[in-house]
């Protein structure tokens, strides 16, 4: 299928590495130019030089803090001076989660829930407030929120609240925005494979008495097929999203964990 992406111009957050990564590595694959954003100015620097070989397309690097106004704001003016505009926001910048236990109730401080809340949520709605006009402008637009299964579970109450936030977010962007063209759509990954999961197996292994294998069989215990699901298969549901195809989809949340049993969702 051809997703009609060719000369679409994206930004992606969070795309140095792990999800955001494989997602700006799918969109500049299907003939998108790129400007991928985070905080770190080296990981940034190699992930463009990277993508931009394997892909022919320009891709640019540059750094953002989402959880400050200003820095928002000058990406997204540097992101449309670079691209000659923008059709296509894809919000992955976020506190990583599920690499740790979370913080029970007695350890969550004013300090953690605020900053992963004002990272997340109000980093997805800054870059949205901010992109949009631009757009409207064109009257086409894709805004693709990523957020995960924890929307959907209990064990971590800060990562449930800012997931279940910014599936309210789009929603509501989502009914805003679409008499002007843009869809918005929330992706929620469960664990996924990134670059960083074989240290985590290894870690888990060494400090559990188990062996690699055994411990990735329980990370995926749950999940019905049987395995994790690798970011690029994350980004293969992004770049449809991201996609004039996807037009039939608009303020829906895709769940993409792999299957999770249990609870029904409709």
């Amino acid at each position: 299928m051809d997703l009609k992406l060719e000369g679409k111009r994206a930004l992606v957050t969070g795309g140095s590495k792990g999800i955001g990564r494989a997602i700006a590595r799918q969109l500049a694959l299907e003939g998108v130019d790129v400007v991928i954003a985070a905080r770190n100015r080296a990981e940034l620097d190699e992930a463009a030089a990277a993508l931009a070989a394997e892909s022919g397309r320009k891709v640019v690097g540059r750094t953002v803090d989402t959880g400050d106004d200003a820095s928002v704001k000058a990406l997204i003016a540097e992101a449309v001076a670079a691209l000659g505009g923008l059709d296509i926001l894809v919000n992955a910048a976020a506190k990583p989660g599920g690499q740790a236990p979370p913080p029970k109730l007695a350890e969550i401080t004013d300090a953690l829930f605020w900053d992963d809340m004002n990272v997340k949520v109000m980093g997805y709605l800054r870059l949205a407030r901010e992109a949009a006009p631009h757009m409207a402008a064109n009257g086409w637009g894709r805004v693709i929120n990523i957020s995960g299964l924890a929307a959907r579970s209990t064990g971590s109450t800060i990562g449930s609240m800012r997931n279940v936030a910014v599936a309210a977010l789009t929603k509501n962007l989502a009914d805003e925005l679409g008499p002007q063209g843009i869809n918005v759509t929330v992706v929620h990954p469960g664990l996924t494979r990134t670059e960083r999961t074989a240290s985590i197996v290894a870690a888990r292994a060494a400090s559990g008495g188990k062996s690699e294998a055994q411990v990735e069989a329980g990370m995926a215990s749950n999940v019905t097929i049987g395995r994790l699901v690798d970011a690029a298969e994350i980004a293969d549901i992004v770049a449809f999203l991201a996609s004039p195809r996807s037009v039939a989809i608009n303020g829906d949340a895709i769940a993409c964990g792999g299957g999770i049993r249990g609870a029904i969702h409709y």
